[in-house]
């Protein structure tokens, strides 16, 4: 039988779509307190190899249906002048990790890494109103359960768990540097 290389290039095609979309089966075996877990240790790396350090808080967990979401935001101030250097570091971190970045926005005022780990969580970090960054995690459709508060000790001015999150009100001499 003589295959044509059309139908070769197809075949290879949708092998390597689907491996992209392949994970490791890791959240397949996961309830939603576990996606949880797991989304703070990916959140707990990516922050804690932010270098010089950044200072950060809790934002608010949210649940659907089958998936869990956990959010940070950076209270150091990341001037303008200094963002590109964040954004870079982050990124370099993440795709060291072996996260595949889906999608960068290269905005002056909003700018977005969009990334995606092999267990298939999404990990992002936007830049909102005044330039503060925020982290966040969502974990692929896992199993319902509860989901508690997360534990890591936000090492920023306020412990907010996801209340009303003030503007980023840390300078740092790097971080911070040009900023009024």
């Amino acid at each position: 039988m003589k295959v044509k290389p059309r139908t070769i290039i197809v075949a290879l095609i949708f092998c390597v779509l689907l491996a992209g979309c392949a994970n490791d089966g890791k959240a397949a075996d996961m309830n939603m307190q576990e996606a949880a877990d797991y989304a703070d240790e990916i959140m707990d790396a990516t922050v804690g190899g932010i270098d010089p350090e950044v200072q950060w808080v809790h934002g608010p967990t949210t649940t659907g249906s089958c998936a869990v979401t956990r959010r940070r935001a950076v209270m150091t101030v990341v001037s303008a002048a200094r963002r590109g250097n964040f954004l870079g570091l982050v990124e370099r971190m993440w795709r060291s990790r072996d996260y595949r970045i889906k999608s960068v926005n290269s905005d002056t005022d909003s700018p977005a890494i969009y990334a995606q780990t092999r267990d298939g969580f999404g990990v992002t970090l936007i830049v909102g109103g005044e330039g503060q960054v925020f982290f966040e995690v969502d974990s692929p459709c896992v199993k319902e359960s509860e989901v508690a508060d997360p534990v890591a000790e936000p090492n920023g001015p306020t412990d907010t768990h996801g209340e009303i999150i003030p503007r980023p009100n840390v300078h740092s001499d790097f971080w911070s540097a040009g900023a009024s």
